[in-house]
């Protein structure tokens, strides 16, 4: 859900991504680098942008996307490159359908 004050509040889990950008925003907070951790911190500014709660981890913040990567080739994922670029698209799919949700909430509460 999106949390800032000047959005509305908006569902997430039903949008392209939705689910593991809500694993990424619980395990931000927890501190904890996982790939959905470091993928929503490369996101960080939009998503903040767009009302939903980013934690400022500096661990996290620096180099996101090669730690990303790095996290996925040291894992058990046969094709980190692969893997990255998937969740990379994914990670732009939720961006447009949250930015969509988002500005189509806002027209709704302006009447």
């Amino acid at each position: 859900m999106a949390h800032d004050a000047d959005f509305p509040a908006v569902s997430i889990d039903d949008l392209p991504g939705g689910l593991v950008i809500e694993d990424g925003l619980r395990d931000a907070a927890a501190g904890k680098r996982t790939p959905a951790a470091l993928l929503v911190t490369i996101a960080a500014p939009r998503l903040r942008r767009l009302g939903l709660p980013i934690p400022s981890d500096s661990e996290l913040a620096r180099d996101p996307e090669l730690l990303l990567y790095e996290c996925l080739r040291k894992g058990s994922v046969p094709d980190p490159y692969s893997q990255y670029n998937a969740l990379l698209r994914e990670l732009v799919s939720f961006e447009h359908a949250l930015e969509r949700r988002v500005f189509s909430a806002m027209r709704r509460a302006r009447g």
